[in-house]
C-alpha cells in the first residue's frame, strides 16, 4: 500500500468578485483530482485552531501529525532544522525576509510594505543583496551586539538567530499579511526589547535603499530588495517520529524549509530538486519524478506544492488558477496514473494548506477542504473537490488527526 500526501499551499479561497464569485479552485480544470473527489470523500478541516497563527507553519505541523497547540514553538525552528542549524538553549530563531518597500521621501513607518519576498528575489542576486547588508560595518557591529547572526540563502528566505534570546512579550507581524500597507504598525513592538529588532530593519533599510546592488535591481526593472524583516520567531522544538506512530518512513518533497525542516524533524526524509523555486516556474517534471522515485522506496510521500500561495501574495489570480492546474496535469494525474499502471494499492490525501485570500493576499485560518481517496474502495459518491463540496461534507475539527485518516487508524464520522 502507497500512501500520499499532496499539499496545495494557500490554493483554498473565498469567493472572488472577479471570478463570478467563485474560487479559484472552481474555475480551475483539475479533472484528475476531481475524478479522485468521486470516488472518495470531501469534507472540510481546521488545521489552524486559535489563537496560532494563519499559515503554513501551523497547518502543515497539524497535517503532519502534530497537534500544533502541544508542539508549535514558532516557524523558524522548523525551518532552521532544514538548514542544519542547530538551536541550543537561549537561542531564537527568526525568518529574515528581503522585502521591498515603498520608494519615496516619507519617513520609514509610512512607506508601504509592496512585497514580502523582494519580488521573489532569489539566486544570486539575493546573495549579492544580504551580503551588501552583512559586510556594512555599522550593521556588523549592530547585529553583533544585538548577539545575532544571520545565516544567507539563495532566496528571499534568510534565518536569524539570536543568542542569549528573550522574546517573550515581542509581537512579530508576517510581511506578507499586511502588502500594500504602511510598515510602521506591523514592526517588532511590545516592549522594549523589541527595539532591538526594529532598530535593525530600519537601519538595513538606510543601508540598502540605495545601495548600488539595489539600484542594479531598479534599473533593470525588477523589485528592489531594500529592506529586511524579522518574524516567524520560535525557540527549539523536538517532534515525535513519524514511524513510531505510523508504522513507515518516507520522505518530503518540496521547494519550502518549513516543509522539510517538520519532515526532517519527524525523521522523513528531506528531497530537494533541482529548479523547485517555491513559484510559478518550479521545475514540475523534477517533483513528479521525485516522488515517484520516493514512492519506490518508501511506503509515505509528501507532495507539497507552494506556487498557489505565492501567486496569492503576490496578487496573481492568473498565476494562482494556473497553479492549481497544474497541480493537477503535471503532478496528480501522472502519479495515479503510474500508481494504476503499476497495479499499486494506494490511498491519497489532498488538500490545501490553509486559505490564501485573494482579496488580501493573505492568510486565513478559516477550515479547508480535503480529499480522501481509496483505490481500493471507490465511493462513487460522485462531486468534485472544492471549497463548496468541502463545507457539505464531514468536518474534522483537528488538523492532526488527517494521518490517522489516511493511514485507516481512524475512519471518518
Amino acid at each position: 500500500m502507497k500512501y500520499l500526501l499532496v499539499i496545495g499551499d494557500g490554493m483554498a479561497d473565498n469567493p472572488v468578485p472577479e471570478l463570478g464569485g467563485k474560487t479559484p479552485i472552481q474555475v480551475a480544470e483539475i479533472p484528475a483530482i476531481d475524478a479522485l473527489a468521486a470516488d472518495g470523500v470531501v469534507g472540510s478541516v481546521c488545521n489552524c485552531p486559535k489563537p496560532l497563527p494563519a499559515g503554513s507553519e501551523t497547518a502543515i505541523l497539524s497535517i503532519f501529525g502534530c497537534d500544533p497547540l502541544r508542539y508549535f514553538t514558532g516557524r523558524s525552528p522548523m525551518e532552521a532544522a532544514a538548514s542544519g542549524i542547530e538551536l541550543v538553549e537561549g537561542d531564537a530563531a527568526f525568518r529574515c525576509n528581503l522585502v521591498t518597500l515603498e520608494d519615496g521621501e516619507m519617513p520609514l513607518e509610512e512607506k508601504k510594505i509592496l512585497s514580502h519576498s523582494a519580488g521573489s528575489i532569489e539566486g544570486d542576486a539575493a546573495l549579492e543583496a544580504i551580503g551588501a547588508l552583512l559586510r556594512d560595518p555599522e550593521f556588523a557591529a549592530a547585529l553583533k551586539k544585538a548577539r545575532m547572526e544571520i545565516h544567507t540563502f539563495p532566496a528571499f528566505r534568510q534565518i536569524a538567530v539570536q543568542h542569549q534570546s528573550d522574546i517573550s512579550g515581542i509581537e512579530f507581524t508576517p510581511p506578507h499579511d499586511h502588502l500594500g500597507q504602511a510598515c510602521g504598525p506591523f514592526f517588532p513592538k511590545g516592549n522594549d526589547r523589541a527595539e532591538v529588532f526594529a532598530d535593525l530593519m530600519r537601519l538595513a533599510h538606510r543601508i540598502l535603499d540605495h545601495h548600488p546592488v539595489t539600484e542594479k535591481r531598479r534599473a533593470a526593472g525588477k523589485m528592489p530588495a531594500n529592506g529586511i524583516w524579522f518574524w516567524a520567531q520560535g525557540t527549539a522544538v523536538a517532534l515525535p517520529s513519524f514511524v513510531e506512530q505510523y508504522g513507515c518512513g518516507g520522505a518530503v518533497v518540496s521547494a519550502v524549509p518549513l516543509c522539510h525542516g517538520i519532515g526532517i524533524l519527524r525523521g522523513l526524509e528531506m528531497v530537494e530538486v533541482e529548479g523547485a523555486t517555491g513559484e510559478l516556474d518550479t521545475n514540475f517534471e523534477g517533483k513528479l519524478e521525485a516522488t515517484w522515485q520516493k514512492l519506490q522506496e518508501y511506503d509515505f510521500v509528501c507532495l507539497h506544492l507552494e506556487a498557489p500561495d505565492e501567486c496569492t501574495h503576490n496578487g496573481d489570480l492568473k498565476g494562482k488558477i494556473q497553479a492549481i492546474e497544474w497541480l493537477d496535469s503535471r503532478l496528480v494525474a501522472p502519479l495515479i496514473r503510474r500508481l494504476r499502471e503499476k497495479g499499486e494499492d494506494f490511498r491519497v490525501l489532498l488538500l490545501s494548506d490553509h486559505k490564501t485570500l485573494t482579496s488580501t493576499r493573505g492568510h486565513d485560518g478559516d477550515p479547508v477542504p480535503f480529499l480522501l481517496y481509496d483505490s481500493r474502495r471507490p465511493t462513487g459518491r460522485g462531486g468534485v473537490y472544492d471549497e463548496a463540496a468541502g463545507e457539505r461534507g464531514p468536518f474534522l475539527p483537528n488538523g492532526w488527526e488527517l494521518l490517522d485518516l489516511l493511514f485507516e487508524k481512524k475512519e471518518l464520522t
